[in-house]
């Protein structure tokens, strides 16, 4: 059974003649420990669909399921404990509170969801080690460089061992080295551990890292080319970058 299923997905804002549709009917299967890169223009869709995955907003018609569970019938207190519990949210910003260090800012959302602290400390440390910041546990963020605070925003947000990993474009803020290692680790998350990652993205090299590619157009998805095939697609990746870059 796939990890995540979209079926006939709508998704509009406003309402009456000023109601603005964008999601049309995306039909979707994720299978676990896919590394699916979402494209596509300004307005598209693709962020409103990561948002709907991971119970930010609710669909307006259609299913979503998640691990067999149909997020459209959540209530916002169930769709809060979603998002604590089995979705984990890495951004462009990362998102770290200057004053702790690395390890205390990936214990503290365990601590706050009533982990106990021992057991935060432990599950912070280990996810510190699968991103290789283990040895930087007690660094503050203005001690670490962009891509270090990135990878402590992943650990944060493996540390809650989640079902999936939403990552909107988590690499807008590096340089093309760091921006290379981030891709790479999420690309080893997937591999390796079998985590679900899906990841909007506007950089055409950042996408060629992941298993597959969803390219989104006018609220749906306009193509979806497995890794195999990418070559023979370049031109959609070139396309996306030059309509990306001009948008």
């Amino acid at each position: 059974m796939p990890i995540i299923e979209v079926r006939n997905l709508t998704k509009h804002f406003g309402v009456g003649e000023m109601a603005v549709e964008v999601l049309k009917g995306v039909n979707l299967q994720i299978e676990a420990g896919e590394f699916v890169a979402l494209m596509g223009p300004s307005g598209s869709g693709k962020s409103t669909l990561m948002n709907i995955i991971g119970g930010i907003e609710p669909p307006s018609s259609g299913q979503v399921l998640l691990d067999g569970m149909d997020i459209g019938k959540l209530d916002d207190e169930q769709r809060t404990l979603l998002r604590r519990r089995r979705v984990g949210f890495i951004f462009q910003a990362f998102n770290l509170i200057p004053t702790l260090n690395a390890i205390e800012n990936v214990s503290l959302p365990l601590q706050l969801d009533g982990v106990p602290w021992k057991q935060a400390q432990e599950r912070a440390q280990i996810a510190l080690q699968r991103v290789e910041m283990g040895h930087r546990l007690d660094h503050v963020p203005s001690k670490l460089s962009g891509g270090e605070q990135q990878r402590v925003a992943i650990a944060r947000a493996l540390a809650i061992e989640p079902v999936i990993l939403l990552a909107d474009e988590p690499t807008g803020n590096l340089d093309s080295r760091q921006s290379s290692r981030v891709t790479e680790l999420l690309r080893d998350l997937a591999m390796y551990s079998r985590q679900t990652i899906i990841m909007v993205t506007h950089d055409a090299t950042v996408a060629r890292t992941a298993f597959r590619l969803l390219k989104f157009k006018d609220g749906n998805i306009e193509r979806d080319i497995a890794q195999e095939d990418f070559e023979a697609n370049a031109s959609v990746f070139h396309a996306s970058s030059v309509q990306n870059a001009t948008g």
